[in-house]
Parts: structure tokens; C-alpha cells; sequence
């Protein structure tokens, strides 16, 4: 099993953050995995992006020329990567931005990940609902796993945030 990952949005929606969150539940599941964050003149409002290789053999590069998964957090990201994904890939797109037409040539799932977020109470936490509609898509990896990594990444003390970040994950995976 081979699963690369390309996420991408706008700098500051938690593009990297979702991307780590991620490739770190992967290794607690024994998995081999690349997460390689695209820092430039993107983390300024434009366009980030970070591809996460998730494998059970060895990886040769984190180089994602095609992906079998695009998690899209805005439109500009859409548009510079959509021409990225395998064919019959699996597009997560956050359509409180509006929504893609169905094709055959990629499966969608496209939920409003920021109006969630919103009624949540953090639209911060949109990138979390995104990760839990991958988890509950694809099953690579456990929830568990990255409850886990909540845990570890969150600031000590701080329940309300890892909270926050758990009923977004839950809130994804319904969807």
C-alpha cells in the first residue's frame, strides 16, 4: 500500500499542521512516511502546500508528482493542482468556497470544512474536519492514532484546544 497526499490552501488555514498531524499518526502506526512542507512566498496569504507519502514499504522520495489524494482548502490551490491528481483519485475539497462538478475522472467529497469549523467555534479547526473526512474515506489510518498526536502537539494545559481539535476530527469522519 502507497498513499501520496497533496494538501494544499491558503497560508494560515493549517496546511502544514494538517499535513504533520497526519504523516505522525501514520508512524504511530508503524507506517513509513515522507511529509515534505513547501515554505516560499506562499506563507504570505498566497497558495501553501505540503505532500505527505504514507506507505508500508520503504519511500524513495517526497516528491509527489501525482497524487492519489488532493485535500483542497481554497480555490487558487484547486486550480494550481487539480492537473496533480492520478486519475480516479480522491478530491476533498472544502465547498463553503462553492462546488466542483462531479467527474469521471476523480471521485469528490466536498463538505463546507469552514462553515463546520465556524460552528464549531474555531474556523482555525477547518483543516481537522478536512483530515477527518480523509480518515473515514480512506481508512489508512486508525482516528485514534491522530487523537494522539493531538495530544502530544497540544500545549500543556490547554484542554480547550485539543477538545476543539477532536470534535472537528469526529465532525469530519460523520460527514
Amino acid at each position: 500500500m502507497i498513499e501520496r497526499i497533496i494538501i494544499a490552501g491558503s497560508g494560515g488555514q493549517g496546511v502544514m499542521l494538517l499535513g504533520k498531524v497526519l504523516a505522525q499518526g501514520a508512524m504511530l502506526e508503524g507506517k513509513q512516511v515522507t511529509w515534505f512542507p513547501a515554505y516560499g512566498p506562499e506563507v504570505r496569504g498566497g497558495t501553501s502546500h505540503c505532500m505527505v507519502t504514507i506507505s508500508d514499504t520503504e519511500i524513495g522520495s517526497p516528491y509527489i508528482a501525482k497524487a492519489d489524494v488532493l485535500i483542497i482548502l481554497n480555490n487558487p490551490s484547486l486550480e494550481k493542482f487539480k492537473s496533480r491528481l492520478k486519475n480516479k483519485g480522491l478530491l476533498i475539497f472544502d465547498s463553503s468556497l462553492g462546488l466542483i462538478k462531479p467527474s469521471k475522472l476523480m471521485e469528490i467529497i466536498q463538505f463546507p470544512f469552514t462553515e463546520i469549523a465556524l460552528k464549531l467555534g474555531n474556523i482555525k479547526v477547518a483543516n481537522m474536519v478536512a483530515l477527518g473526512s480523509y480518515l473515514s474515506a480512506r481508512q489508512v489510518i486508525k482516528p485514534a492514532h491522530i487523537l494522539e498526536v493531538f495530544q502530544f502537539l497540544a500545549p500543556a494545559g490547554n484542554l480547550k484546544i485539543l477538545e476543539i481539535n477532536r470534535a472537528a476530527l469526529e465532525e469530519g469522519e460523520r460527514l
